[in-house]
């Protein structure tokens, strides 16, 4: 039988992609929509000024946070010890769980800011256990030679999701306000079955059982001493912490742009889409020549962005500048995703990518209480303008700190070699490959 050309004539691929997808549309739909009723909760039932209200939503992003930081050991640890398939399946079902309250007291009229709070804090438990074991499950599916272009792919997967999923939950709540939520429990169950339809997938263990507290302990210690995974992942976390505006798109699209949750549903998938389209190019185009590079320039045009953003007042001009966001973040997210994978020994890939998505998601939870308190400090356009002007200070010295960044040339390696070796050569390449 002759080998793949692509992953998608690999039958697994195929199911692992769609129920990504369905996982996507069903949780963005979910999140974004409990931000937008947050904000609207603490504006007309609680009587806040638009600066507490904001903060509403920082303290929403700080709620998920929190099991994150706690529980992030222990589900890189189960992503490495257990079938990956059934930990997606249970924080699937967890977040079906959720999806259910949230339909449930949103058609009864009962949703509170204390529910919403507890509420985002079981998705950030579920969440927490979901990125590892998901992320993980890839490369035990495909050829290693054929990883950029299934994470390329995957991206897409999410990034579709991530279109489709606030637009039409945007336009199901305008309808009937409980509507999305119930279609987020039918698909996150439907996802988390498909995932079990793969053969299954667990860790590669060699040598003697390691205490699972050394089992933790050697994933961060891998991480640090990798000073070229380490300058990857904390540039996307402090890069984003400060440049978190899509936590206050609510506050733009009720009382700053007035067009409502349907247009709110439109900001968030502008972004999306911009980075699909990306994510799509890549998958056929995948870089190959200076990635860090252009890792880094792709971080600077998301800070810049970001500040237009913040004094646009047009709706349309607003979205333009959210597809270029998504774009430029995409191109960051593809490259680091993509060394993080393949650098990394596959008995160590569930928890490097727990702590990868611990800095995603502290990225984007802390930097929803970033935004929050700066938003109640300077107002909300201020925020966001100092968020894009941190992110591009950032960078720039995040260059100068970890020099790995701008060597890395391109993503070729020699798949015979242990993995733990790949990032070196990788780093050390100083002429793109032939």
């Amino acid at each position: 039988m002759s080998e793949p050309a692509t992953p998608l004539q690999i039958p697994d691929y195929r199911r692992y992609w769609v129920a990504r997808f369905l996982a996507v549309f069903a949780t963005i739909s979910m999140v974004v929509l409990l931000g937008y009723q947050t904000y609207d909760i603490a504006r007309a039932d609680y009587g806040m000024t638009r600066p507490q209200a904001a903060f509403q939503l920082g303290l929403l992003g700080l709620v998920q946070f929190v099991p994150l930081l706690l529980l992030t050991p222990l589900a890189g640890l189960a992503a490495d010890r257990f079938d990956r398939r059934r930990v997606v399946l249970a924080a699937n079902l967890v977040d079906a769980f959720i999806a259910a309250a949230l339909a449930w007291m949103t058609w009864q009229d009962a949703l509170t800011l204390p529910i919403v709070f507890a509420l985002a804090a079981l998705h950030g438990g579920a969440r927490v256990f979901n990125g590892p074991a998901l992320s993980a499950i890839a490369p035990n599916i495909v050829p290693a030679r054929l990883l950029p272009r299934a994470i390329a792919l995957g991206s897409i997967a999410w990034q579709a999701g991530s279109v489709v999923g606030p637009f039409a939950g945007g336009l199901m709540f305008e309808h009937e306000r409980a509507l999305p939520y119930a279609v987020s429990v039918v698909l996150l169950v439907v996802s988390g079955l498909l995932i079990q339809t793969i053969r299954p997938v667990r860790a590669k263990h060699e040598g003697p059982p390691v205490h699972p507290f050394r089992q933790m302990a050697d994933g961060f210690r891998f991480v640090t001493k990798e000073r070229f995974l380490l300058g990857c992942i904390t540039l996307d976390l402090f890069a984003v912490i400060l440049a978190g505006a899509t936590a206050l798109l609510p506050v733009y699209a009720r009382d700053i742009l007035n067009v409502g949750a349907d247009g709110l549903g439109l900001m968030r998938g502008a972004i999306a889409l911009g980075a699909a389209v990306v994510a799509l190019y890549l998958s056929f185009r995948p870089l190959e020549n200076n990635v860090g590079v252009k890792m880094l320039w792709a971080v600077v045009v998301f800070g810049a962005v970001t500040i237009a953003f913040a004094v646009s007042t047009n709706f349309y001009l607003s979205l333009a500048l959210l597809v270029t966001l998504g774009a430029a973040d995409m191109i960051s997210v593809f490259i680091r995703s993509s060394l993080v994978q393949l650098y990394t020994p596959d008995q160590m890939r569930g928890r490097v990518s727990s702590i990868s998505g611990l800095a995603i998601s502290a990225s984007n939870e802390l930097g929803e209480l970033q935004s929050g308190l700066a938003a109640a400090i300077m107002g909300t356009v201020g925020a966001v303008i100092f968020g894009g002007v941190g992110a591009i200070v950032v960078t720039g010295l995040w260059a100068v700190i970890f020099p790995e960044l701008r060597r890395a040339r391109t993503f070729a390696v020699k798949y015979d070699e242990a993995p733990a070796r790949r990032t070196a050569q990788a780093i050390e390449e100083s002429e793109p490959a032939p």
